[in-house]
């Protein structure tokens, strides 16, 4: 079974940002020292999709916002992301996609 994960598309002008999360995410905080991270209903929270319906979309847009296990681990393996550009926040990876 293809988990779950909330994707939202919010386009401005000529720009399109695509912000994805796990499901088990919407409405959290999280806290690591100073930072807190709320995954916030109004930007995350669109719609439920399958990860793979996720991923052609984040394929498709000039920016992402990514967070969660399943979103972050899925773009790693789908080569969108660099290892090295998923920050930790709490125990749960964090990455932005941006095209140039």
């Amino acid at each position: 079974m293809d988990p779950k994960v909330y994707v939202k598309v919010t386009n401005t002008g000529r720009q399109r940002l695509v912000a994805a999360c796990d499901a088990d995410l919407l409405g959290k905080t999280l806290k690591f020292g100073k930072i807190t991270f709320t995954v916030r209903k109004d930007f995350y929270g669109g719609t439920l999709v399958n990860v793979s319906e996720a991923i052609a979309i984040i394929k498709s847009a000039p920016n992402s916002n990514l967070i969660g296990n399943i979103i972050v681990d899925k773009a790693l393996q789908e080569g969108l992301v660099h290892p090295q550009a998923i920050l930790d926040i709490s125990g749960v990876p964090h990455t932005q996609i941006i095209k140039m």
